[in-house]
């Protein structure tokens, strides 16, 4: 009998199997691959095809026919219109439930090994108020300045008065700046007419330093009545120990251009992770869970099985913390980014933390492991953070070349992850542990530290 191909506005009814790796429901129709936004699995829904693709259908949910006993009421009132969360209305014993098996899919589909040593995903007492970053959106609607984020698969602005996931001074600096800018009638950037000022609001808070760094990310350099804009914000906002003006005259969907200015105060702010501390420029990477990152990185700690005599590699080290943080039990640091100014922010985080036993290489990893192993040079442990594309062939066929014994591979992306290190093992490594650790909650996001070792004969 042959497959009847699914039609947009049809209905039917769905057994949702499993979380897609975006947070929607996955089902099956006659084989054929359904994501339905906001359905569990385990239940049962009626649903409408909204979509019909070549290799995959998507659909509303119409009625739950068998509900799931984790399904929640979403305490935020723009949830289904933000698209910022995926998961609030599921409970979150089930959300770190979920997230494991999205890595337990992912190595499963690209390994083909089963049974492998996945651990429970890592949660959080408290899923809420735990970022320390926000970057948002400025637009003028009906003569009013708002922010927000924009609405899935849109360029419609939702109207954001508060965020449950961002921390509330987070949220009360932003909103402090939003009014600003509408009480001084600063021009707004009106994306369609390439006209105006003020583009994104970025803001970093530090849980523990209690310091705050405020971007206006602006077309314009100077920005217009800039000296009161500042004199005002600074009044109104007591933490701010630094005022970025981030200069991006281009017609681009980027947050920040290339040039930065300090408008007033520091160039930097600073935030400490356990005893740790690091100061940090406007466009510098920094994880944005600090109670989850000591979690994170206690366990690459554990992973690397430092003894004190290892020489480390910290591959993509950013501004330095990873590296920073392992250094108290490794006898040397070596770390490398190709971004110039991240290295000069490892360096002098390396210096604030008292360590002189780490140095920094403005550099790629996949070029400059093999040419250090052709000069004898070996690593005892290897650690990277690459971005969601994963480490990129280069670097893989580099630690296989050096014969790395250690690797240690934190990632954010369950299937670059996977991929990754299906190759790894064919290249003679074994998967010894693999750690969910949730950086994210109430997102479909989930973050991992695996550990691989060398195969010796």
């Amino acid at each position: 009998m042959s497959q009847m191909k699914l039609k947009q506005g049809q209905m039917i009814r769905l057994p949702i199997r499993s979380l897609g790796i975006n947070g929607e429901g996955v089902g099956y129709y006659q084989k054929q691959v359904v994501f339905v936004d906001e359905a569990i699995p385990g239940e049962y829904v009626a649903v409408r095809i909204t979509e019909v693709k070549k290799k995959f259908a998507r659909g509303n949910i119409q009625r739950i026919l068998k509900r799931s006993s984790s399904r929640v009421t979403a305490p935020c009132p723009v949830y289904q219109e933000c698209g910022g969360c995926q998961l609030q209305h599921i409970a979150y014993p089930m959300q770190l439930r979920l997230k494991r098996e999205l890595v337990e899919e992912a190595f499963s589909r690209y390994t083909g090994k089963e049974g492998l040593p996945i651990h429970e995903t890592l949660g959080m007492e408290e899923p809420w108020s735990y970022r320390n970053k926000a970057q948002l959106p400025v637009q003028k609607q009906q003569g009013k300045v708002v922010m927000g984020m924009y609405s899935p698969s849109s360029h419609r602005l939702i109207d954001m008065k508060g965020c449950l996931v961002q921390h509330p001074v987070t949220d009360r600096i932003l909103d402090i700046a939003r009014r600003t800018l509408a009480d001084l009638s600063i021009p707004i950037y009106d994306e369609r007419k390439h006209l105006g000022s003020i583009r994104h609001l970025v803001v970093r808070y530090g849980f523990e330093t209690k310091e705050a760094q405020l971007v206006l990310i602006s077309k314009e350099n100077p920005l217009p009545k800039e000296k009161v804009l500042q004199q005002e914000l600074i009044r109104r906002i007591p933490e701010l120990v630094s005022l970025v003006v981030n200069h991006n005259p281009q017609r681009t969907s980027l947050v920040f251009g290339e040039k930065s200015r300090v408008l007033w105060g520091q160039s930097t702010m600073a935030e400490q992770l356990g005893d740790r501390v690091f100061h940090l420029s406007a466009p510098a990477f920094f994880q944005l869970n600090p109670s989850q990152t000591v979690r994170l990185y206690n366990e690459v700690m554990n992973a690397a099985g430092l003894t004190g005599h290892e020489t480390v590699v910290d591959a993509y080290c950013g501004t330095g913390t990873i590296g920073i943080w392992l250094a108290q039990k490794a006898a040397k640091v070596i770390g490398m980014d190709t971004i110039a100014e991240a290295v000069v922010d490892a360096r002098e985080n390396a210096i604030a933390n008292g360590i002189d036993h780490a140095e920094y290489h403005v550099g790629a990893a996949e070029e400059l492991l093999p040419r250090w192993a052709d000069e004898g040079f070996r690593p005892d442990v290897v650690v990277a953070d690459p971005p969601r594309t994963g480490l990129g062939n280069a670097f893989i066929q580099a630690l296989i070349r050096t014969q790395v014994a250690r690797f240690v591979y934190v990632s954010c992306n369950p299937s670059t992850l996977a991929k990754d290190c299906a190759t790894l093992v064919q290249g003679g490594y074994q998967i010894r542990t693999i750690q969910p650790v949730d950086m994210f909650p109430q997102t479909a996001q989930v973050e991992c530290c695996v550990l691989l070792e060398r195969v010796t004969e």
